[in-house]
């Protein structure tokens, strides 16, 4: 079992819904980053979405490409990445931690070397938004074998042929992209998620998390209570943007993770 299934049998016995939040990984710098991810388990954070900076990140919006901009001009690395959930890991050994981002810095490394690497630095899941499930044997599979799981995005045109296809290899969640298109783009609405959440959940036993488009507390709520769980990616990333301190940052995460925790 790992953290993100302890995680998920913990928030079902009592009977809560998840909170994940999305932070990119040196954005603005590694210091203010560092700061953030380790004050999130106190602001409520069940899951940690730490993302992998990238030159080239085709699903997300102009607000989390600014942020891996702002991260790679930096100095941000995918070792330096690594090693924040290595130091993340000296404080806090059971918050869940999963890994953001595109195939290419992982392909570069090598993905034997990577999955004992993220593995030894506290890694407990990937997100790897460019490979799709035809691909499973080039990092889906021997990451579930290293003791990772492998997070899939559902999305509004994952028809009914296409839908096992991606439940299947897929552990820990199932990501519910809420709206079509990139992050940040629009707005999710709970009368949309609902039925797509149901239709997803007759397929499998996995928790349900719905992402994309959710930015306050009130939205977070509704967005929870739709499915087993949400994610909050841009809009906590724009706090960071507009320089606020991590304090600050901290404090506007507490309020979404006590909107979703009241759903």
């Amino acid at each position: 079992m790992t953290r993100i299934d302890a995680k998920f049998a913990e928030l079902k016995a009592q009977g809560k819904k998840a909170f994940v939040s999305y932070i990119m990984a040196g954005d603005p710098d590694v210091e203010t980053s560092m700061e953030v991810l380790k004050g999130l388990p106190a602001a409520g954070v069940d899951v940690i979405e730490l993302g992998l900076p990238f030159t080239d990140p085709m699903a997300d919006g102009p607000t989390i490409q600014l942020a891996g901009g702002r991260a790679l001009d930096g100095g941000m690395t995918l070792q330096k990445t690594l090693d924040m959930a290595t130091e993340f890991r000296k404080g806090d050994d059971t918050t869940p931690i999963v890994l953001m981002g595109y195939y290419n810095p992982i392909y570069n490394r090598g993905v034997d070397k990577f999955l004992v690497d993220a593995k030894a630095a506290g890694i407990d899941g990937l997100i790897v938004v460019d490979l799709p499930p035809e691909e499973d044997d080039e990092l889906c599979i021997p990451a579930q074998k290293a003791g990772l799981n492998f997070i899939r995005l559902a999305t509004p045109t994952t028809d009914d042929k296409r839908l096992p296809t991606v439940l299947q290899n897929t552990s820990g969640f199932v990501y519910y992209v809420s709206v079509t298109g990139v992050t940040g783009a629009a707005e999710a609405q709970a009368g949309d998620v609902a039925p797509e959440v149901a239709r997803i959940k007759a397929k499998t036993d996995l928790p349900v998390i719905v992402g994309f488009g959710v930015n306050t507390p009130e939205k977070a709520e509704t967005i929870a209570g739709a499915a087993d769980g949400t994610v909050v990616g841009s809009a906590i990333v724009s706090q960071i943007a507009a320089g606020k301190p991590a304090s600050e940052v901290l404090e506007f995460v507490k309020s979404l993770a006590d909107g979703a925790h009241r759903a």
